[in-house]
């Protein structure tokens, strides 16, 4: 029972405006937790949400670039939404994966290379339906960031 009531708290707190003003404290708290863990845990998976820590190569440095961050699991794909808590600009992530054709994933003690694709078109919008359903805070960060069209991406284990 007490793993079914986290996320719902969890997906509940996710459409109230005021948690998206408190990203840089979740943010703290999550590199926090992943020191501890090793970054086999974050704060979304104590919450019982999924999240995974994606690394990706800068697409001007060349350098590995990790970031912590909530997933859609869908069948064998893992679906990635660039909302960047509802700021007006595209997360840098986004921008690094947008032009990497493989990353890194790590989801607790599994570690594996993806394949990259970002979804477009009417595809676009059944993946954006799914993760507003998954994550109904989407709708909320999508209002914040000025209705700016959120990257999608779909990561195939390789």
């Amino acid at each position: 029972m007490p793993g079914r009531v986290l996320p719902r708290v969890a997906r509940r707190l996710g459409t109230k405006r005021w948690i998206m003003k408190r990203r840089n404290t979740i943010l703290k708290l999550d590199r926090g937790v992943r020191r501890v863990t090793k970054g086999r845990r974050g704060v979304l998976d104590i919450a019982g949400l999924p999240s995974l820590e994606l690394t990706v190569s800068g697409r001007r440095t060349g350098l590995p670039r990790t970031t912590s961050l909530l997933y859609i699991p869908h069948g064998d794909t893992i679906i990635l939404v660039g909302s960047n808590w509802g700021r007006p600009e595209h997360p840098s992530w986004s921008a690094n994966l947008r032009s990497a054709p493989t990353a890194l994933v790590h989801i607790r003690d599994d570690f594996y290379a993806v394949t990259v694709a970002e979804i477009t078109g009417v595809e676009r919008k059944r993946l954006w339906d799914l993760a507003v359903e998954f994550w109904p805070g989407y709708e909320i960060e999508h209002e914040l960031s000025g209705h700016r069209t959120f990257r999608i991406f779909e990561l195939h284990r390789m």
